[in-house]
C-alpha cells in the first residue's frame, strides 16, 4: 500500500492554532473567575485578556443601575489614560439609547463593522475621551435575576471589523463573566452587610452607654422608672435622670426625628449637652432654651421633640417644660389627667422662650411620659392602638406597679405580626405615699 500524503493550507492550520489558543484563554479565564471574589480585580483582569486575545484596541462593560434604568460605565480598558474614571462620572446610557443601549433593552448580542454609519451609536463615549469607535462587539450580560449590564468589545487591530467567530468567542467569555459578575457582587453585598450588622451593633452599644445605667431611679420620695425599645438595633428615642442640686430630681425624655444611625449619634449629642446644660441651672425652661440653641446650629432636618421636669423629692412639686412633645399624663386619685400643658415647638426648629408650668403632686400620684411610638403602634390591619386607648388601659391598671411595663406589652400585643415602625419609650415618676 503506497503511503497517502494529506495536505493542509497554512490559513486551515492558523484557524485550527487560533482556536487552540482561544480555547486555552478562556480556561485560563475560567481559572481566573474561580480564584477572584474581589470586583474590582476580576473584571479588570478579565476584560484586559480578553482585550489582548481578540486583538482589540478598547474593551469595556456598563453595568445595569435598576434603581434609575441606565447603563453606567463600570470598566473601560484602552484609549488615553484615564478614560475609564471620565465614561464612569460623565456618562450614563438609557435604556434603548446607543449600541449598548439597544442590547439592553432587546437582550440580543450585536456585532457593528461601522459604528458611523449605525443609526442607533451614541457618539458621547467618544467625544468625553476623544477614542475613536470603529468597529464593535456588543453582548448582554445576564444573570439569574436578568440583565446584569453589557460588554462591548472594540476596534480589531489586524483587521477592519469583527466576525461571527469573534461573536461566538465573545459571547462564550460574557457567559462566564456574567456568572462571575454576579457572584462578586453578591461576595461584595454580602461583605457590606456583615459590615453594616457590625455598625448598628456598636452604634447600638454605644447609644446604650448613653442612657441611665438602671431604668430605675429612688431619691427621697421619687422613684422613676424607664422602658426604652428602639424600633431597630439603633433608635432615636431618649430618656435621662439626673440630679441638678441635692434635693431634686430632673427627668428629661425625648424623641429625635428620624431612625438609625444618624438619629443614634444625634441621640448621644443631645444627651451629652443636656447633662452639661442641666448641671447649670435648676429651671427646666432654661435648660430646654439652652438646648435649642445648640440644636439651632445641627444639621438640617434633625429635631427634638421633649419634656424635662425638676422634682422637688421632699415636697413633690415640681416645674415642667415641653418643646413640642405628645401630651404627658398625671395618674391621681383614680383618675387619669391629659397634661397638655403651655408648650413650645420642638427643639431645633426655631428659636423660641420655652415656658415653665408647676405642679404639686400628692402622695400616691404618678407621672407617665411617653414617645408617640406608644400610642401610633399600628396591627395587621394598619390600625393604630391611638392614644385613647392608652389612656384607657392606663386606667384600668393605674395601681398596678409594674405599669409600664404593662403598657408596652399591651402594645407589643396589639401589633403583634409587624414589624415596629417606631421606637417606644415610656417613663414613670411616682410620688410616693
Amino acid at each position: 500500500m503506497e503511503n497517502s500524503k494529506v495536505t493542509v493550507n497554512g490559513e486551515y492550520l492558523r484557524n485550527i492554532e487560533r482556536k487552540v489558543e482561544d480555547l486555552r484563554m478562556l480556561m485560563e479565564v475560567s481559572s481566573i473567575i474561580s480564584s477572584k471574589l474581589d470586583f474590582n480585580d476580576l473584571i479588570t483582569v478579565v476584560m484586559e485578556k480578553a482585550k489582548d486575545v481578540m486583538e482589540a484596541e478598547a474593551c469595556s462593560i456598563l453595568l445595569y443601575n435598576k434603581n434609575i434604568n441606565k447603563l453606567e460605565f463600570e470598566v473601560a480598558l484602552g484609549g488615553e489614560e484615564g478614560a475609564s474614571d471620565i465614561l464612569k462620572k460623565h456618562v450614563t446610557l438609557d435604556i434603548g439609547q446607543g449600541i449598548a443601549g439597544w442590547v439592553a433593552e432587546n437582550l440580543k448580542p450585536l456585532i457593528v463593522k461601522d459604528a458611523k454609519s449605525d443609526s442607533r451609536f451614541s457618539h458621547e463615549a467618544d467625544k468625553q475621551t476623544g477614542f475613536i469607535t470603529k468597529s464593535l462587539i456588543a453582548v448582554p450580560l445576564i444573570g439569574r435575576s436578568g440583565l446584569i449590564g453589557v460588554a462591548e468589545i472594540l476596534n480589531p487591530k489586524v483587521k477592519d471589523f469583527f466576525t461571527d467567530y469573534d461573536l461566538e468567542m465573545f459571547q462564550t467569555l460574557c457567559r462566564q463573566v456574567a456568572v462571575a459578575i454576579e457572584n462578586s457582587l453578591y461576595h461584595k453585598e454580602s461583605i457590606e452587610r456583615e459590615r453594616h450588622k457590625q455598625e448598628l451593633e456598636l452604634a447600638s452599644a454605644i447609644q446604650r452607654s448613653f442612657l441611665p445605667e438602671s431604668p430605675v431611679f429612688k431619691k427621697d420620695n421619687i422613684r422613676v422608672s424607664a422602658i426604652n425599645i428602639s424600633a431597630k438595633q439603633v433608635g432615636g428615642d431618649l430618656y435621662d435622670f439626673i440630679e441638678p442640686v441635692e434635693g431634686k430630681t430632673g427627668v428629661f425624655i425625648g424623641d429625635i426625628s428620624g431612625k438609625g444611625v444618624s438619629a443614634a449619634l444625634y441621640m448621644a449629642k443631645t444627651i451629652s449637652d443636656f447633662r452639661y446644660i442641666s448641671r447649670l441651672t435648676e429651671s427646666p425652661d432654661k435648660v430646654l432654651n439652652c438646648l435649642n440653641t445648640l440644636i439651632l446650629k445641627a444639621p438640617r432636618g434633625l429635631f427634638l421633640t421633649a419634656i424635662y421636669m425638676i422634682t422637688d423629692t421632699v415636697t413633690g412639686n415640681l416645674k415642667v417644660s415641653v418643646a413640642g412633645h405628645p401630651p404627658f399624663l398625671w395618674l391621681t386619685k383614680g383618675e387619669v389627667k391629659v397634661m397638655d400643658v403651655d408648650a413650645g415647638p420642638p427643639l431645633g426648629i426655631l428659636p423660641f422662650e420655652y415656658p415653665a408650668t408647676p405642679i404639686s403632686l400628692k402622695r400616691g400620684d404618678s407621672l407617665l411620659l411617653l414617645t408617640d411610638g406608644v400610642f401610633e403602634a399600628k396591627n395587621e390591619e394598619g390600625q393604630r392602638i391611638g392614644f385613647e386607648n392608652i389612656i384607657e388601659f392606663t386606667k384600668k391598671h393605674m395601681d398596678h406597679e409594674r405599669l409600664i411595663e404593662m403598657i408596652s406589652d399591651h402594645v407589643d400585643s396589639f401589633s403583634r405580626g409587624t414589624d415596629r415602625a417606631d421606637d417606644l419609650t415610656l417613663v414613670e415618676i411616682k410620688f410616693l405615699d
